[in-house]
């Protein structure tokens, strides 16, 4: 009996340390995902305020729908280059957190099917 309280004990400190590693691989992805969505806003806010300026200063309407283009094509590729590069972190995210549950996961099966 004593035997089956030490696997019960053993089995707890191992659910733990999994949990404590799961933790800190989940804190380590949104930590680079909220640096990315941060570094993605003041980019967009200095590409936005440097295409303000140039549409202030230009001259003919032309130039003024040239400019806006440019900044829209460039919005539009920085949106779909940050939007790619957080689905990616994401999975990142799922695959981390998951990760070190596996081992439990096999244990059980092999427990299981014995």
């Amino acid at each position: 009996m004593f035997a089956q309280f030490e696997d019960f004990q053993k089995l707890g400190k191992d659910n733990v340390d999994v949990a404590m590693k799961s933790f800190g691989s989940t804190q380590k992805s949104v930590q680079a995902i909220a640096t990315e969505a941060a570094d993605f806003s003041k980019k967009a806010f200095e590409q936005t305020s440097a295409a303000a300026e140039k549409l202030v200063a230009a001259k003919t309407l032309d130039k003024a729908v040239e400019i806006q283009t440019e900044y829209l094509k460039s919005a539009y590729e920085g949106f779909v280059a940050y939007a790619s590069k957080l689905g990616e972190l994401y999975t990142n995210l799922a695959k981390d957190t998951v990760k070190p549950y596996e081992t439990i996961f096999a244990k059980a099966q092999a427990a299981a099917a014995k």
